[in-house]
């Protein structure tokens, strides 16, 4: 079990019709794709033609601060406000889809080829947990 689910599993009060599994695994995603992004934007730096990185570092850093506040946001339950938790997943998604686009123009970096892989495994997961919410 992973911490987000046992989190979830803990939690003191009803979480309500959330699909707890969904939840827990976009949060973990999150996580992940915002540690991918960061690390991949340092990579980037190290890279000889960096400054060819330039859109993807910026797109790093963007994804992985939407990662961040989503993974935060997903894990608070008390207050839930579903349009705001709709409107993040949907930002998160986006943000995912186009640092995913934009390392995947930079396949030479394999640093580049993981992150995508983060990136679209987080915007799956965030497709789906919107569906399910």
């Amino acid at each position: 079990m992973t911490v987000a689910a046992e989190m979830l599993r803990t939690y003191p009060k009803d979480i309500g019709q959330i699909d707890q599994e969904a939840l827990a695994e976009c949060i973990e995603a999150c996580v992940e794709c915002a540690q991918a992004c960061t690390a991949c934007a340092d990579a980037c730096l190290s890279e000889d033609m960096v400054a060819d990185l330039t859109k993807c570092i910026r797109t790093n850093l963007d994804c992985a601060d939407v990662c961040e506040a989503t993974g935060r946001v997903l894990s608070r339950h008390t207050g839930y406000d579903a349009n705001l938790t709709r409107a993040i997943l949907d930002a998160c998604r986006t943000a995912c889809a186009s640092c995913a686009d934009e390392c995947e123009e930079h396949t030479m970096h394999e640093h580049c080829t993981v992150c995508a892989a983060a990136c679209r495994s987080c915007e799956e997961a965030c497709a789906t947990l919107l569906v399910a919410l």
